[in-house]
């Protein structure tokens, strides 16, 4: 009897989804198959086996593949092409069922690799209920001048995070995920940057962050958690899956965060349950200023070295039914089709979905689409590090080194 292995990042809503998508598959396939998964931190993944070649081995069938790291795995051979079996044997509704923007994070040069299967992008989350309450509004006003709003612009989300930032009450402004794993640390910095009208690269390829709009990014950044205090402490030590449980824990007024965590915030259980609502990203209030979003997603591929190349692609194409997809979501990630993003049962408990397909086909931010995307994520994970997280080294300087780094790396 063969087994798939799986490898892939820990997280609840992908844990439990998979494992509903494996049993059915199981229970349906021609040929008898088990499967085992292999959850790591996505740090171990990058160093264990992406920078090593090691998940070509053999050892795994299937990789839940971010999409920063899909030009660097295709360009090394370490993933299939599935171009002749998406035409042979596609998923129902392909392609047209999945946004453009998302199939093309799981193509690098015209050849797709994966099939999207989990879905960002990054959107506005904030507590209705706070926004609404006839006490907070008029708090606010004596406090401000102004009447109490979601914010649009960075300066007023400083001045609604102010006014929510109580320690005392277990409630915070907002809540970052800082932790340096070049995860939601260099997404920050670089929506924070694309708000102001700045670029990680310039139209040659070269490293753009350098910039007043950059340093005003980090600066910004930094500032939230350690000069105006809004964020709580231990946001320098904590990554995306722990953020969105913080605010579905109701620990924080606002976020900009993955919209699947919109799905922890809508869960019965929450203590925000009922409570949140969504919009756009703040913007800077400047004349290149602009609402951006990041949209990265998760896709299964196949590793080169499975001893089941075909019965993996198989399992692909089974988790990418409607049916499937919909269980993605409903266990507490993000399913990626329209079908799912539209279907009244999953927007009556999912909402955000509507904004998930107002940014995924309108114009979202993506990162890079370079093989050397990991090396250059590597460099901006370690410039905030040492800027935000260990403050060892100026928001000046930080940039400037890493601006170095990066013309090196790329040159």
């Amino acid at each position: 009897m063969p087994t798939l292995r799986l490898v892939g990042r820990p997280f609840e809503g992908f844990e439990n989804a998979l494992q509903r998508q494996m049993d059915s598959f199981a229970a349906t396939a021609d040929a008898d198959v088990t499967f085992e998964r292999d959850h790591r931190p996505l740090p171990e993944i990058h160093e264990e086996l992406l920078a090593t070649g090691d998940i070509t081995d053999g050892t795994y069938d299937l990789f839940l593949c971010l999409s920063d790291w899909l030009p660097m795995v295709a360009e090394a051979g370490y993933v299939h092409s599935l171009d002749d079996r998406l035409a042979d044997s596609p998923p129902d509704d392909w392609p047209d069922g999945w946004a453009e923007s998302l199939r093309g994070l799981m193509t690098y040069e015209g050849i797709a690799y994966g099939v999207p299967y989990h879905d960002g992008p990054e959107i506005f989350h904030y507590r209705e209920d706070l926004f609404e309450s006839v006490a907070e509004q008029r708090a606010f006003r004596e406090e401000y001048g102004r009447p109490l709003s979601v914010p649009r612009t960075w300066d007023e989300f400083l001045e609604v995070a102010e006014f929510f930032t109580r320690p005392d009450e277990d409630l915070w402004g907002t809540v970052v995920a800082a932790k340096p794993d070049g995860h939601n640390d260099v997404y920050d910095f670089c929506i924070h940057l694309w708000s102001r009208g700045g670029r990680l690269l310039d139209e040659d390829g070269r490293p753009a962050f350098d910039s007043p709009e950059g340093r005003e990014a980090l600066r910004y950044y930094h500032d939230l958690i350690h000069e105006h205090e809004v964020v709580p402490p231990e946001s320098i030590e904590m990554e995306s899956v722990e953020t969105g449980q913080f605010y579905a824990d109701g620990e924080a007024a606002m976020m900009w965060n993955w919209s699947g965590f919109g799905a922890m915030a809508e869960d019965p259980e929450s203590a925000v349950f009922g409570r949140t609502n969504y919009g756009l990203i703040p913007r800077a209030e400047a004349p290149a200023g602009e609402h951006t979003s990041l949209t990265v997603c998760y896709g299964l591929t196949v590793p080169k070295g499975s001893e089941h190349p075909d019965l993996a692609y198989d399992f692909v194409r089974h988790a990418a039914s409607a049916e499937n997809d919909e269980i993605t979501t409903l266990e507490g990630a993000s399913g990626t089709r329209f079908s799912t993003w539209r279907d009244p049962e999953i927007l009556r408990t999912n909402s955000f979905y509507s904004i998930v397909e107002e940014v995924n086909t309108g114009p979202v931010n993506t990162l890079p689409r370079i093989p050397a995307y990991l090396e250059l994520n590597e460099i901006l994970n370690e410039m905030v590090e040492a800027v935000v997280v260990e403050r060892s080294i100026s928001v000046e300087d930080g940039l400037a080194a890493a601006a170095e780094r990066a013309s090196d790396l790329l040159e």
